[in-house]
């Protein structure tokens, strides 16, 4: 992190940059990278949109509709990890959308940037995941209609 360049930043002065070979994220003002964040980008199969993008919603508190756990009336985890499209929900359980801390919505269909975990390589259905520290500092920097461009960069 750049700390003289984050205090020239405002959300109308950044965008972002996602690394896809990299697997990496950057804030961006003008040219100069701000920060510098590892992500993790989609798996094959689910690989993370390329493009150019504009932050179309910021939720701190956001929760999948598709991927979570199906939980009993207590709040224990009856089965981990479904997706809400392929998976039932075994008998007195409902389902609970994955946490998706820091989110920055980037499609109509879900796809965004987020709290997750980081196993180096690409490993989410779509999203790009960041660290904790990342997600925040990304998400308290820009605002809605930031751009966002992802790809081979």
């Amino acid at each position: 992190m750049n700390q003289a360049l984050l205090k020239q930043c405002t959300p109308d002065t950044v965008h972002i940059v996602v690394s896809i070979p990299k697997q990496r994220a950057y804030l961006m003002l003008n040219e100069q990278i701000v920060i510098d964040s590892p992500v993790s980008s989609g798996k094959r199969g689910h690989s993370s949109p390329t493009g150019h993008f504009t932050v179309m919603e910021k939720d701190p508190n956001h929760h999948s509709n598709l991927y979570g756990d199906y939980v009993d009336r207590s709040g224990r985890v009856v089965r981990a990890g479904v997706s809400a499209r392929i998976d039932s929900a075994p008998s007195g359980t409902h389902f609970a959308g994955a946490a998706m801390k820091w989110f920055l919505r980037l499609t109509g269909e879900g796809v965004g940037m987020h709290i997750g975990i980081l196993p180096g390589y690409p490993a989410s259905h779509g999203c790009i995941r960041e660290s904790a520290e990342g997600a925040k500092l990304f998400y308290d920097h820009v605002k809605v209609g930031t751009p966002v461009a992802v790809g081979d960069y």
